[in-house]
């Protein structure tokens, strides 16, 4: 239920105040310069991809590699993390996500969020609320309410990633950073009550590409602790590494943040995606459609093992990817199926060693829970399994041979509809979105368009014969538009898909020119 706007405008006042504001003008002074000159640089290491340089690991950090450091101890209430749950900060998903049983909740203002301003300001004011577990929630329509348990989860907050502004606050000329916007606010709220809870200010850093950026967030945090007179390490992340550029500095990246750190993620749509971008120039990267492309592809088996043995290397848990998956239980033969699948995939990743993973959905929880139980049994985490099995070669994440993959016309077909289905309702301000019985966010739409962005560049022949190209995508295109046209602003939504797809200038992120469509 949307706010009214005189509930929106106390909700302004109530984040907005003139401290909160001063703090956001602090942090944006201070790093503001250095996130422009990131951004660059990213585009610059784009430049020496696109001409046939490689990933590799970086010399000059041999060092830290060589060291012998570890991160520092993690909190008490992260201490077992074995199943997580995700969502956006909607009041009544947030509340539903706290009482799950998990002993996680990723409060998201990135990936399943749409950036609208009401969004961004009632997710504030959600947070504020259940840090001190005043939220509650009336569905009126239904006659149901909602209240926080007793117990529940260790609350996480994800900011939007360093590529992205929030257009709504100018505190110079520029807008402020999404980033420190939605990190600024929760920590200066919430940092001193949380610790009193006997918690404390923990996040999830999305699309991190090497460790410079993880540096930046460190720097910010310390920045933080001082202006908040907190002590130094209160602060903790998360980096997920979603990024094949991340995936070549992950030591880097915790020894960046090794005051704060506590653990690694990995987000495997988001990497799926990354792999494309990056390597877009590249034919011999082409992927096939997405359902093809497994935890058991090499590639991805090599980052998620990786990323295991240097967590637990230098003291980090290593917590598993999205079981994106939403049971339906007007389909209950569907759902045992799936529920099957995930529970063989999480089985995978905790005997490979991982401490917890993701799920979408609250009744996920407890059959992912008893995998990890039965793996775990009585131990928090798995900190103490080494996986010296694991070759420190980054070779294999290159590595992407898939050899039955292929490019079909129904995964040309589904990865419009998706885009489309998904899109269009991010621009009508909702960011996660059930669609053929997964859940849907922005990483799984950015594969979608980003894959068909790839098979027109590449001239992809498909299982039917036929080529791939612009007549073709807009035949699927008007068909797509035509089966969903009940939904609001698909045709938008298609011109939108339009320019990421066809547009002479390669979209590093659907994001940016879609913020001008809300």
């Amino acid at each position: 239920m949307k706010p009214t706007t005189a509930q929106f405008k106390s909700h302004l006042d109530k984040v907005l105040t003139p401290a909160a504001l001063r703090f956001l003008g602090q942090l944006h002074d201070q790093f503001e310069p250095r996130r422009k000159s990131l951004l660059e640089a990213r585009q610059a290491r784009q430049a020496d991809l696109d001409a046939g340089e490689l990933y590799s690991q970086n010399p000059d950090t041999a060092y830290i590699r060589n060291l012998a450091w570890q991160v520092a101890p993690p909190p008490t209430d992260l201490m077992d993390r074995r199943v997580e749950i995700t969502g956006p900060v909607d009041r009544k998903m947030m509340i539903n996500a706290l009482n799950s049983g998990a002993k996680v909740f990723m409060a998201d203002f990135e990936d399943s969020c749409s950036p609208t301003w009401r969004n961004m300001i009632c997710g504030q004011v959600n947070l504020y609320d259940a840090v001190r577990r005043k939220i509650e929630f009336t569905d009126e329509k239904k006659g149901k309410s909602y209240a926080l348990k007793d117990e529940i989860a260790t609350l996480v907050v994800r900011p939007r990633g360093w590529h992205l502004v929030e257009h709504n606050l100018r505190l110079t000329e520029l807008p402020i950073s999404a980033s420190l916007f939605d990190f600024g606010l929760y920590v200066f709220h919430n940092a001193k009550q949380l610790i009193a809870n006997g918690s404390g200010p923990y996040f999830y850093l999305p699309k991190l590409e090497n460790h410079l950026e993880a540096r930046l967030w460190a720097d910010v945090f310390r920045f933080a602790e001082d202006r908040l007179d907190i002590p130094n390490g209160t602060i903790k992340a998360t980096v997920l590494i979603e990024t094949i550029a991340a995936a070549h500095e992950m030591e880097e990246i915790l020894y960046e943040l090794r005051d704060h750190s506590c653990a690694l993620n990995a987000g495997r749509w988001d990497y799926i995606f990354s792999i494309i971008k990056k390597m877009r120039e590249h034919s011999e990267f082409v992927l096939p459609d997405r359902a093809q492309i497994t935890m058991q592809t090499n590639f991805m088996h090599a980052y998620t093992e990786l990323m295991i043995k240097t967590c637990h290397k230098r003291g980090a848990q290593a917590i598993g990817g999205m079981a994106a998956f939403i049971p339906n239980r007007r389909e209950p033969e569907v759902t045992q199926a799936a529920v099957e699948k995930v529970v063989a995939d999480k089985t995978r990743e905790a005997e490979a060693g991982a401490d917890g993973t993701w799920v979408a959905h609250p009744d996920l929880v407890q059959p992912v829970m008893a995998v990890f139980d039965r793996v775990l049994g009585d131990a928090k985490n798995q900190l103490t399994k080494q996986r010296d099995d694991v070759p420190n070669d980054l070779q294999p994440l290159l590595s992407i041979d898939i050899p039955e993959g292929r490019v079909t016309e129904a995964g040309v077909q589904t990865n419009i509809e998706v885009a489309l289905h998904y899109m269009s309702a991010w621009l009508n301000g909702q960011g996660a979105v059930g669609i053929n019985n997964l859940m849907e966010d922005v990483a799984t739409a950015e594969i979608s368009r980003v894959q068909l962005w790839q098979w027109l560049q590449h001239d992809v022949t498909l299982d039917s014969g036929n080529v791939f190209n612009r007549d073709l995508y807009m035949q699927y295109r008007d068909t797509a538009i035509e089966k969903l046209s009940d939904l609001p602003r698909v045709q938008t939504a298609g011109q939108l898909l339009d320019e990421l797809t066809l547009g002479s200038t390669f979209q590093e992120f659907l994001t940016i020119p879609a913020q001008h469509y809300l």
